[in-house]
């Protein structure tokens, strides 16, 4: 069975100031979502789930279905405040979308195979996908995910700081937890982490978390009851968020594994609208370099 992608689309782009979603990066108008969808296309995906907010839903589907007709199946969830909060009455002037998990929970009734989780805003690059479906159809189960873990040194900018989902592993070289850590930079060649926070200095193979995920449907009942006892106690907050993390830690103090899938790729992301020159650049040297055509889908 071939596993299905999902993609985060339905943040609210606060700090970017648009769509950065469908906003053009390649040189015959892609997304970064048409890299990822390609990069899952030949790496053996068989489905693509696209998480929306059901405003955006015609602008979307305008852009990929010519595409990606024939190509591969689609589907698209909407996130919604009021999916799946069983009637919760939430604060009337909350706008913001209840995180990531509770977006993956919203394709509970369209995914029923394993299936790898991303950003839609993100570039994580062909061998990181290829990871992804070897480990989904012979090593995910109930009681084992994954996630891609990216070496640190191939997520740093050249143009500042950055801020990164450091992995700490047990004994096995399972993931134990995900440590958010801020103002990583190079700095007189050694990684040095600005937070106040040990170890200040970081190895260049540290593994990070870019939200590149593996699961199980058994994910779907566990996160529902999660997202129940989290509505109770921060539900209340406009600004509380259920992140996977929390998810998956909590999996993880039940007794299940989540594995660290390394790959070699680079990744690289758009936060900010100073970020976008960057990424065109990077995308123009994979190219050259023969890694993608110069038109995706011909």
């Amino acid at each position: 069975m071939k596993p299905t992608l999902v993609i985060l689309a339905a943040g609210m782009a606060s700090r970017y100031g648009s769509m950065k979603q469908v906003q053009s990066f390649g040189p015959d108008g892609e997304t970064i979502m048409d890299y990822s969808i390609y990069d899952a296309i030949r790496a053996g995906f068989g489905k693509v789930v696209f998480i929306i907010r059901a405003q955006y839903a015609a602008q979307i589907q305008s852009i990929f279905e010519p595409k990606l007709k024939g190509r591969i199946q689609t589907d698209y969830v909407f996130q919604e405040l009021d999916s799946f909060t069983n009637g919760y009455v939430f604060a009337p002037e909350r706008s913001k979308p209840w995180g990531t998990a509770h977006a993956v929970l919203c394709v509970r009734e369209v995914v029923k195979e394993p299936f790898a989780v991303i950003n839609a805003d993100d570039f994580y690059g062909r061998n990181a996908f290829e990871q992804a479906v070897s480990f989904l159809q012979t090593n995910c189960n109930s009681h084992t995910f994954g996630i891609i873990g990216y070496d640190l040194t191939a997520t740093l900018s050249e143009h500042g700081t950055v801020n990164r989902g450091v992995c700490q592993l047990n004994n096995q070289g399972d993931l134990a937890s995900v440590t958010e850590r801020i103002n990583i930079a190079r700095i007189n060649g050694i990684v040095t982490c600005g937070d106040g926070l040990s170890p200040q200095q970081l190895a260049e193979d540290t593994k990070v978390s870019m939200n590149f995920w593996c699961f199980d449907p058994a994910f779907f009942e566990m996160t529902a009851n999660q997202f129940a006892t989290f509505l109770q106690q921060a539900g209340h907050e406009l600004k509380s968020e259920f992140f996977i993390p929390l998810v998956a830690d909590q999996f993880i103090q039940q007794g299940g594994k989540v594995k660290v899938v390394p790959t070699h790729s680079s990744w690289f992301g758009v936060t900010y609208k100073e970020d976008a020159p960057f990424v065109q650049q990077s995308l123009q040297q994979l190219i050259q370099a023969g890694e993608y055509p110069a038109k995706l889908w011909i």
